[in-house]
């Protein structure tokens, strides 16, 4: 059976940076399992452009040679605000070449405790021991439905996250749910495809991420008010910036920053293109029902639409015992909190050599952890917590 130190399970910002900052530690085996990007290509819309800053759009590695920047002057490829989809996957590849030119895409299939240590088994049958187990395996797994859109069938409700392309409802009537940058850059996307949108938001009003004139001439009173990247509101942004800080704040001060740090909203570059989408707020669903090849949807104003799809962008719900490899042994004696590890400063789990990366670190860390953004502290924490362990047993 092939072995490792460190096996890391997905190969998104958060797997690839954890691996770029741990190979940079002498002596250390790191082995990179899954598709690099995977969820940018594939469950994301072409067109897409992120919300995120480019200061917040960063992958990490210890030297800070790997940026945005350098695969600019290294490819020639242009960076531009805000950053398209397409770039930013292709940024991350880059990325993987040059810190994990060794990445094995295949897919793990299983991770179970094995002694004082983990078995991994990929999809097709091999087997790895490792030391310790890294879980970046993203958040596909966590997309939301909504119980009165889950007995109809694919082909009349998706999640956004189930689409990478939207070209296909051309021509269709669709409905979608959500309030937020997914629901709103979705409409966008279907309306200049040719589809008919309507945006059904159950708060009272859409709320958009405007920058007054003062912010763009004043940069440092701006930068007073809001850390790099840039999540949260004025001040706090300052705050969700430093996870180590935001974990020690009262746990009822920190669900509540945290809710409002990451409440929907949409990017004021994106206001333009909703302008001609009907978007109805205060408006929820109350049922969904099939007829023909239709969806006739009930509203809690009591009208009703009918429509060929219901575009669901209505976020995700961690629970990592949604994660398909992880064994159910593992998962009963894992402490967890409401679907999240319960994680300590090295984002290591009460299983002693698991560690969970983005958002399954959002309840100990704060809501950075949802971000790409957050992978630069992520990456040196755990590489301090391993690297940490690593020499107390060998002086003990």
């Amino acid at each position: 059976m092939a072995k490792c130190d460190v096996a890391i399970v997905g190969a998104g910002p958060y797997g690839l940076s954890a691996a770029a900052h741990l190979r940079a530690a002498n002596g250390l085996d790191i082995r990179v399992f899954g598709e690099p990007m995977s969820f940018w290509e594939r469950h994301m819309p072409k067109g897409m452009l992120l919300r995120s800053p480019l200061a917040g759009s960063h992958l990490s590695d210890p030297s800070r040679s790997l940026t945005l920047q350098a695969y600019q002057k290294k490819s020639g490829k242009q960076i531009t605000a805000p950053l398209p989809l397409y770039r930013f996957t292709d940024y991350g590849r880059w990325f993987q070449s040059q810190a994990v030119p060794d990445l094995d895409c295949r897919k793990v299939s299983l991770v179970e405790k094995n002694g004082t240590g983990f078995q991994l088994t990929l999809e097709d049958g091999e087997s790895w021991k490792a030391r310790r187990v890294i879980v970046a395996a993203g958040i596909v797994p966590f997309a939301w439905h909504p119980p009165e859109f889950s007995h109809l069938p694919f082909t009349l409700a998706s999640h956004a996250c189930e689409h990478c392309d939207l070209s296909r409802f051309a021509g269709k009537r669709v409905a979608v749910i959500g309030g937020g940058q997914s629901a709103l850059e979705s409409a966008a996307l279907l309306n200049e495809t040719g589809a008919e949108i309507e945006v059904l938001v159950r708060a009272p009003f859409v709320r958009w991420l405007w920058r007054q004139k003062w912010f763009h001439t004043f940069r440092p009173v701006a930068r007073l008010l809001y850390a790099p990247p840039d999540v949260g509101q004025a001040g706090l942004s300052h705050i969700v910036a430093r996870p180590n800080v935001f974990r020690r704040l009262p746990r009822s001060l920190q669900d509540r920053w945290g809710k409002r740090a990451i409440r929907a909203a949409g990017a004021a570059w994106l206001n333009p293109r909703c302008a001609p989408i009907r978007i109805s707020t205060g408006t929820s669903v109350v049922s969904a029902s099939p007829v023909a090849e239709q969806v006739v949807l009930k509203l809690s104003d009591g009208t009703e639409r009918r429509v060929d799809h219901v575009l669901l962008a209505t976020g995700y719900r961690v629970d990592v015992s949604r994660y398909p490899f992880l064994s159910g042994r593992m998962l009963e004696s894992m402490r967890r909190i409401n679907g999240y590890p319960q994680l300590d400063s090295g984002f290591q789990t009460s299983i002693p050599g698991l560690h969970f990366l983005g958002a399954p670190a959002a309840w100990s860390f704060g809501p950075l952890m949802r971000f790409v953004a957050g992978s630069e502290f992520a990456s040196l924490a755990v590489t301090r917590g391993i690297l940490g362990n690593r020499n107390s047993k060998r002086s003990s």
